[in-house]
């Protein structure tokens, strides 16, 4: 759909409004998708709703107890080159 292209819609008695099939085509959304709808200075923004609430590093820090002794930055650096190797090895 070229961007210059205006498309109009009508809101409905019940304060629905249909989007246009190019505009939920583009952006992949389906029936049933959730949105969230804001009220900005330059009109109406709809976007997806996202699949995870909002965490903050507070909320999840230190939530999974760990065995052992902590790892340094070099060891986890060799591991995650270890797992690498492995799966390149592996093919995939």
């Amino acid at each position: 759909m070229p961007v210059s292209e205006r498309l109009t819609t009508t809101v409905s008695t019940k304060g629905q409004v249909i989007l246009p099939k190019a505009i939920r085509r583009s952006l992949g959304w389906e029936a049933g998708m959730r949105l969230v709808v804001e009220n900005t200075p330059e009109g109406v923004l709809l976007r997806p709703e996202p699949v995870f609430a909002e965490t903050r590093p507070e909320d999840v820090f230190g939530r999974l107890a760990g065995k052992g002794a902590p790892k340094s930055l070099a060891e986890m650096d060799a591991g995650v080159m270890e797992e690498a190797r492995r799966r390149h090895r592996a093919g995939g």
